[in-house]
């Protein structure tokens, strides 16, 4: 309009209504059919998240509430979850009322403070009766996650026997709470005392006068653990690589035998052995092995023509193609330690080993034992 257009032409240019034009020109009325509109100052949502709610978000919380937002709208400029906004607001509110417009960022984080002190006394520090099942449990090799699985089983209808996994866990391993007994921990698959990543690779290049047949070529039908009878092999070795002792695991059913090597893990041994263990195994459960790339297996070729039994190798430096046969090797290192003389082991000693692990629940197996899900596959044939 200061450069000679009239009202109706500079809305039109600019376009809005020729209404908001003159009141951007005149000023907004404010008379007794119309109130005043204070200015609003923006409310910024605070960057980044933590698990807990921060005094700065409570602030958000506040001013967005004073605005009249739904919990929906400050959950999502929070990056929050409706029901973490909503149970804020529930718990921290002014004491005394009822209303969401009384809640104060500053009390607020205040109570939230006042209820966060640590340590506080553990399930089973309260409860004997729980600590005494779970120490037992221990005691017989069980691991955390099926003792916990096993507690609902026992006592359907009492909550405050039910702890999760992780609850065990902390109670060994956490300095100060002294739930569980400090030398459990020597129950546990690793035997640590305390957390460690580990990770393992083998690094085998053996040379073989037969041709391997890759895993790549194993049929589609080992692959989903459909079909029974498909097993994986591999040795534990003692101290300086002078004993061992052999693994074999049925991949549909999880079941372990166990192979006595007293003499040593040369390529006749280990194939005499492995001849021997199968032979007690009906016809449908011998349909393949799958082993690494380890000398021990020189004599594959005439293992193969003794049992009828194809032998698949894995690609090198690939053990989670053997993902089962690996997770029994770790669960038998807490019978069979590293850097110890395997020779010692009898035979019955190791079918007592086999028959321990084979009794215990598994959670891939639906908390059933490789005993019960063997004996499910041998009942028809019997």
């Amino acid at each position: 309009m200061q450069q000679g257009f009239s009202n109706e032409q500079a809305c039109r240019i600019v376009g809005v209504n020729s209404k908001t034009g003159r009141r951007w020109r005149n000023g907004r009325r404010a008379d007794s059919k119309q109130k005043a509109v204070p200015p609003v100052r923006p409310v910024v949502p605070p960057s980044g998240t933590s698990r807990c709610l921060r005094v700065d978000e409570r602030i958000y919380i506040a001013d967005r509430l004073r605005e009249k937002a739904s919990v929906r709208a400050i959950a999502a400029g929070l990056g929050r979850s409706p029901s973490t906004v909503s149970r804020e607001v529930r718990r921290n509110r002014t004491d005394g009322t009822r209303g969401t417009w009384d809640y104060r960022p500053h009390a607020a984080q205040a109570r939230a403070d006042a209820r966060r002190p640590r340590p506080k006394p553990g399930k089973m520090a309260e409860n004997p009766e729980l600590r005494d099942f779970i120490q037992n449990r221990l005691d017989r090799r069980w691991s955390p996650e099926q003792i916990c699985q096993a507690l609902p089983a026992r006592f359907p209808d009492r909550p405050e026997m039910h702890v999760v996994h992780e609850t065990v866990y902390q109670a060994l391993y956490v300095q100060g709470r002294g739930e569980l007994r400090r030398e459990l921990a020597g129950a546990l698959r690793t035997g640590r005392v305390r957390r460690k990543p580990r990770r393992l690779a083998q690094q085998r290049q053996p040379r073989f006068r037969d041709p391997m047949v890759m895993i790549s070529d194993r049929p589609a039908e080992v692959e989903d653990r459909a079909v029974p009878g498909h097993w994986e092999g591999d040795l534990i070795i003692g101290k300086d690589g002078a004993s061992a002792i052999g693994t074999l695991v049925e991949r549909s059913t999880r079941y372990v035998m166990l192979l006595h090597l007293p003499t040593g893990r040369g390529t006749e041994l280990v194939r005499d052995a492995l001849v021997e263990t199968v032979q007690s195994l009906p016809a449908h459960l011998k349909r393949s092995l799958t082993w690494d790339q380890g000398s021990e297996m020189g004599r594959h070729r005439e293992f193969t023509v003794a049992t009828s039994i194809p032998v698949y190798f894995c690609d090198p430096a690939s053990p989670w193609q053997r993902g089962s046969n690996e997770n029994t090797n770790g669960l038998l290192r807490q019978y069979f330690p590293k850097g110890t003389d395997l020779t010692v082991h009898t035979r019955d000693h190791l079918d007592a080993v086999a028959t321990e692990l084979n009794g215990r629940p598994r959670k891939t197996l639906g908390w059933e034992t490789p005993a019960e899900r063997l004996a499910k596959l041998l009942a028809p044939a019997s």
